[in-house]
């Protein structure tokens, strides 16, 4: 099932997902507005909602708060977006001119800290005590993962352990809490909460080690800078390779935590969106 396939299974929902997205993102203040509309029209897969939804379905019942699940997870990942481009001092993302490279480091700075700000509120409208702790620990540790980026950047002595915890911390975690969330939502029993969670957990990381894999295997003029001689040292050690099979098992993990749902169209596109993570080449 490809990833349009996918989507087709929920489009409704997605549809409800991106109506919810630009009706949260409206602000009194014109530069919020500017800086949103930039943000809404940036592109990305939507992966973080998708899952949400899905696995929403999957697990036998959605509702509204699952749309509006899907909308918040997406504005904390927004937020992320944000500040990472100005502490990278990155021009570029998907191709386009980043929000910080248009707006300025402190139009971006505090317009994210806006995105992240309406993503707790939207959290507060559901009433879900268990929903709350599971976000504000995420994006505790989200932020943790940032800090630990900036730590392992230009350091050779990084080691692969402290490599995937930044990965868990910043990518990972936040997929882990879509999923667990939205069996939440969903009233479904503690064992498949945290089955989704770690489903969750084993998709973002096996996604994530595949983009940075496709980060290095990228034709120079794509990457922006060029790194043959690192890309170079990094092949002839079996890096990628090492690195691709990591996620491959990583995918693996995340399949086998789906034993716990029952059979339906919607566990199909779990299934196809854990092996999406290791086959996508974009």
């Amino acid at each position: 099932m490809s990833l349009d396939e996918i989507r087709a299974l929920i489009q409704g929902d997605l549809d409800g997902v991106n109506t919810v997205v630009r009706a949260r993102l409206k602000s009194s203040v014109a530069l919020v507005d500017q800086v949103a509309a930039h943000i809404i029209t940036g592109g990305g897969k939507r992966l973080r909602p998708l899952l949400v939804v899905l696995a929403g379905r999957a697990c036998g019942k959605t509702s509204a708060a699952h749309i509006e699940a899907a909308a918040f997870i997406e504005f904390i990942h927004t937020a992320t977006l944000l500040h990472d481009d100005v502490v990278d001092g990155s021009s570029k993302r998907r191709g386009r001119a980043t929000a910080n490279e248009v707006f300025g480091n402190q139009a971006s700075v505090l317009v994210g800290d806006f995105v992240y700000s309406r993503a707790f509120q939207m959290m507060a409208s559901l009433h879900s005590q268990p929903v709350m702790e599971i976000m504000a620990n995420a994006t505790n540790v989200i932020a943790e993962g940032e800090v630990l980026q900036l730590m392992n950047a230009h350091d050779p002595e990084t080691s692969e352990q402290r490599y995937l915890d930044v990965i868990h911390r910043k990518t990972a975690r936040l997929f882990e809490a879509g999923a667990e969330v939205a069996a939440v939502l969903s009233h479904s029993p503690p064992e498949v909460q945290a089955a989704l969670a770690r489903y969750g957990r084993h998709l973002g990381t096996a996604y994530q080690l595949m983009d940075d894999v496709l980060d290095y295997r990228s034709n120079p003029s794509a990457r922006g800078i060029e790194l043959d001689a690192v890309v170079a040292a990094i092949e002839a050690t079996g890096g990628l390779d090492y690195a691709q099979r990591a996620a491959e098992t990583e995918s693996e993990l995340a399949l086998a935590a789906l034993g716990v749902l029952p059979g339906s169209p919607y566990k199909e596109g779990l299934v196809s969106l854990a092996r999406f993570a290791v086959e996508h080449t974009t």
